[in-house]
């Protein structure tokens, strides 16, 4: 077979570059060639080696190049010296510009990094063709730097202005309407230049579309656009469609949240509870390193616990293939740190989506999604490209082993000594205007009554708070909780009266939360999975009286119950009752029935 890319004589080229005999043309080409043949620290040393003893009036080419290939060598202070030089030669080059904030992120240089973007958006032209494309880089890598530092304004205003530019970003649209509903800017959909509401609505991530529609088709649709985008599924499937043979069944739980985060927090105790006898339990990593005690307990719960943060899609896949893994149980869907490239390749003969994304991933290679007969109705199948997989109590896992800190006072909260207190500790991207309102009639009809909401961003609570005035509720009446550690926020849901759900995406872990620290939680269901969550936990702990069928039946009942301290006792005192002996949080219940699913799983399908 003939080599697509031949390689030149390496020791001449050295030759040449160190005699001064090598133009700058040529070097280009013949370090792109060691590049394209897999020798990129060849190309490197031949760069170097050139610019140790040639001058022309366009090294800084040279150095770009270097510094790109010191880059992917993961070489960060060679690679920020190689950029620097080329600026140093020509300032109004804006390629190693921006290479050069990627590598100043590398290096957790935030400030650096921003900096040099922040420059060239200064300074690039829009309607130059050749700075146009470095200026939207910049924005857009200022959007997502900001974005994961939560400056959700400034991330915003980043990436109107690429928007501006050039409205046809689909991956910058995504970003652009998620901030904007982080921030409670409503409404979410808005004309932006050349940017039609449709086409925000065609970009929206699935995660997004979750709080911004009811539609179970609009949801299905944003997955599969998703796919269609984003997605390469011409990969060979690794495993095979029959049992490897070995005795214990072997099942691999992924993610990027195996951390202090809700997923973790939800299932730790189902991978301690596992039975050993059957069952050989693996985790596959890319999450990052917290040290807080809930990932030891993790990493602990697991017989085999597997980093696979520093490998390629394709190496991961090989890897767990290797493991000969019979389920494959992927706790991430479309979420933030997915790597559903990944499981394209088809690791595992039966793969399974749960928890991370409330919603249909889309996924082609994803053949199940764990649920229970109230979370997705048989009616609702058709708006899944996963067959449900349905446990008969509920859904979801909990851990019955979770701390719990002291109980605060109303005033260690910060709250008034009285007066109904109302809480939602929903993340404020789970708000709209439709079930804002109800919260603000709420209130008008319970005098005395406070909000008590999430302190997610200071944007959020801005615009609350504005929204709330046009009610005539002053802001005195709304009060923001800081985010705490686990056992503190638990210890907190003691002090509410009443947590009113979100709709259309549910509480899912908070409400878990809620629940098991004896608060009554109030939703509304939906025909979507995430606007049933709160359903499903509120059908096994046997309130459905708690479970309201539009937002008329959903203010009434609130206002009810704010009228009436004995009924939030006796829901008290039940969910006390359910949280001893329910089926809500019998978790080695829920491990048997799971395990019990798994196993009918693979005689079913391997054979």
């Amino acid at each position: 077979m003939l080599n697509p890319h031949p390689q030149p004589d390496f020791v001449q080229l050295i030759e040449q570059a160190w005699g001064r005999q090598l133009h700058l043309l040529r070097l280009l080409e013949n370090a792109d060639q060691l590049v394209a043949g897999g020798h990129e620290p060849l190309a490197a040393v031949l760069y170097q080696t050139w610019l140790k003893r040639n001058r022309t009036t366009h090294d800084h080419l040279a150095w770009f190049n270097l510094g790109v290939i010191l880059f992917n060598q993961k070489d960060w202070d060679s690679a920020r010296e190689a950029y620097s030089r080329a600026l140093q030669l020509n300032p109004q080059f804006l390629q190693p510009r921006f290479n050069l904030g990627l590598v100043y992120e590398q290096m957790g240089q935030s400030d650096s990094a921003t900096a040099q973007w922040l420059h060239i958006a200064s300074s690039a032209a829009a309607d130059n063709p050749e700075e146009r494309p470095v200026l939207l880089l910049a924005l857009n890598n200022l959007g997502r730097h900001y974005e994961d530092q939560h400056r959700y304004a400034e991330a915003q205003a980043a990436l109107t202005r690429s928007l501006l530019i050039e409205p046809n970003q689909p991956q910058v649209i995504h970003h652009w309407v998620f901030q904007r509903a982080k921030q409670c800017v409503w409404p979410v959909y808005q004309p932006l230049g050349g940017l039609t509401e449709e086409a925000q609505r065609q970009n929206t991530s699935a995660m997004a579309m979750i709080s911004l529609s009811e539609d179970p088709a609009m949801q299905l649709a944003a997955a599969r656009h998703y796919v269609a985008s984003s997605l390469n599924l011409d990969v060979p499937r690794l495993a095979p469609g029959k049992p490897y043979g070995h005795r214990k069944l072997r099942i691999a739980y992924c993610s990027s949240d195996f951390c202090l985060h809700p997923v973790a927090m939800l299932t730790v105790q189902l991978f301690e509870l596992h039975d050993r006898e059957q069952f050989e339990i693996y985790g596959f990593d890319w999450s990052r390193e917290d040290n807080s005690p809930l990932r030891q307990r993790v990493e602990a719960a697991m017989d085999h616990f597997i980093r696979i943060h520093h490998l390629s899609d394709q190496a991961a896949a090989e890897l767990i293939r290797e493991h000969e893994i019979d389920i494959l149980v992927d706790l991430q869907g479309q979420t933030l740190g997915a790597r559903a490239n990944m499981l394209a390749y088809r690791p595992a003969p039966i793969q399974i989506t749960y928890l991370g994304l409330p919603a249909t991933t889309g996924l082609p290679f994803i053949d199940y999604v764990i649920a229970d007969r109230y979370l997705i109705p048989e009616s609702a199948q058709p708006y899944y490209s996963e067959k449900p997989l349905y446990l008969p109590d509920i859904y979801q896992a909990s851990d019955r082993l979770r701390e719990v800190g002291p109980t605060p006072t109303r005033a260690d909260c910060g709250l008034p000594e009285h007066g109904f207190v109302f809480c939602s500790f929903n993340n404020n991207y789970k708000f709209n205007p439709s079930v804002f309102a109800a919260w603000m009639r709420i209130m008008q009809r319970v005098p005395g009554s406070v909000l008590w909401l999430l302190a997610d961003n200071v944007w959020a609570q801005e615009n609350l708070r504005r929204a709330a005035l046009e009610y005539g509720i002053t802001g005195d009446r709304l009060y923001f909780a800081p985010r705490l550690l686990p056992q503190h926020y638990l210890a907190r849901l003691a002090v509410a009266d009443l947590f009113l759900d979100t709709y259309p995406f549910n509480a899912g872990t908070t409400a878990n939360d809620a629940l098991w620290m004896g608060l009554p939680v109030l939703t509304m269901s939906g025909q979507t999975f995430a606007s049933r969550m709160a359903g499903a936990l509120l059908t096994a702990a046997g309130l459905p009286e708690l479970i309201a069928p539009n937002l008329q039946a959903y203010e009434d009942k609130a206002v009810a119950l704010a009228q009436s301290p004995a009924d939030c006792q006796r829901l008290r005192q039940h969910l006390a009752d359910t949280r001893e002996h329910g089926v809500l949080f019998d978790t080695p219940r829920f491990v048997q029935h799971l395990e019990a699913a798994f196993q009918q799983l693979c005689a079913t399908t391997l054979h």
